[in-house]
């Protein structure tokens, strides 16, 4: 445990440093994976399925809000599918600014969950994303994964849907405009399994929010510990009721995966010592304040470093003389 400490306070030390520019490169990767797979998943527009304009709009992204990054990532689906049909585009752009408003109104700081929730699908752990949001957002974070989640399978159904998409071009014709319309709305929205996910995964951010905010010990651990639990038993129970289909297995495993991977996060964002917890009580002029103090666990690395101590034997002559020495380590 110890060296583990060490590790992190000297992490925690190097990117307090190198801050600006481990954030800008981070932003740079995360626009590039986020773009790659949208012109792999559409790519119907050739103008921008292309490397160095992924390469260039990386670049640009690493400097910009992610904010911006997320509107970004927008306008390039919306040129993919505008290139693949007019109604679907127009359909897409209203969900967008749907999402946009509630996005922008309720949780406007967790601008990585829309982005990391799509990709984690794509990695078969989208559970990562609720339960982390869970401990470092708020209840309305449920917004961004929600968001992240409708993404999601909105590129899929246009994926596996582009040829009947591409047929429906014409808008001269109200009532073929109107059908498309509905074949799109329903394709796009009619999704049992992602209304499934959508409710399971607001259910885990809110529990696990609420369970790591109690005054107990260890609380962040029961909350990750239950809200494995509760995605589990909402999206086995979710299958049976909306008659989904949905692999147990891979719930699962894809949801212990996850929770492995987000107690190394929290690691590195709550660590303490319960054993060294203290109860402070003091007072000011209207109020008695009782605190319960639990410090963090951490520890130096120790700085080692080489020094050469010299001397002069008396002994020997100047034509002698050498400078002679004994390293020490402190």
């Amino acid at each position: 445990m110890t060296n583990l400490l060490v590790i992190k306070e000297q992490l925690v030390g190097f990117f307090s440093r190198f801050e600006t520019y481990i954030v800008a490169v981070l932003k740079f990767i995360l626009a590039m994976i986020a773009l790659l797979l949208i012109n792999a998943d559409l790519g119907f527009m050739q103008k921008i399925d292309n490397g160095a304009i992924v390469l260039i709009v990386s670049l640009i992204c690493s400097f910009l809000p992610m904010n911006l990054i997320v509107i970004i990532m927008a306008a390039f689906i919306l040129l993919h599918v505008y290139s693949l049909s007019l109604e679907c585009a127009v359909i897409v752009a209203i969900i967008f600014v749907m999402m946009f408003v509630l996005y922008f109104r309720f949780s406007p700081r967790d601008a990585c969950a829309v982005i990391f929730t799509p990709i984690c699908y794509m990695l078969k752990i989208p559970y990562v994303v609720p339960l982390t949001l869970g401990f470092v957002g708020t209840p309305m974070s449920c917004v961004s994964v929600g968001c992240g989640t409708v993404v999601y399978f909105m590129l899929g159904y246009i994926k596996a849907n582009a040829d009947r998409l591409a047929k429906s071009k014409s808008m001269s014709d109200p009532e073929a405009a109107l059908g498309s319309f509905k074949y799109i709305i329903d394709g796009l929205l009619g999704s049992d399994k992602m209304l499934l996910l959508v409710i399971a995964f607001a259910v885990v951010v809110v529990t696990v929010y609420m369970i790591k905010s109690l005054p107990v010990d260890h609380s962040w651990k029961i909350a990750l510990g239950l809200g494995v639990v509760v995605n589990i038993l909402v999206l086995l129970i979710g299958c049976s009721a909306l008659e989904v289909e949905l692999s147990v297995g891979g719930v699962i495993f894809g949801t212990l995966v996850s929770a492995l991977i987000v107690f190394i996060i929290q690691f590195f964002i709550f660590n303490v010592d319960y054993s060294r917890t203290e109860n402070v009580q003091f007072e000011d002029d209207e109020y008695f304040y009782y605190v319960k103090a639990i410090p963090k666990m951490s520890v130096e690395a120790k700085d080692v470093s080489v020094k050469r101590m010299r001397y002069r034997d008396d002994y020997y002559d100047d034509d002698e003389d050498e400078d002679d020495g004994l390293d020490y380590i402190e």
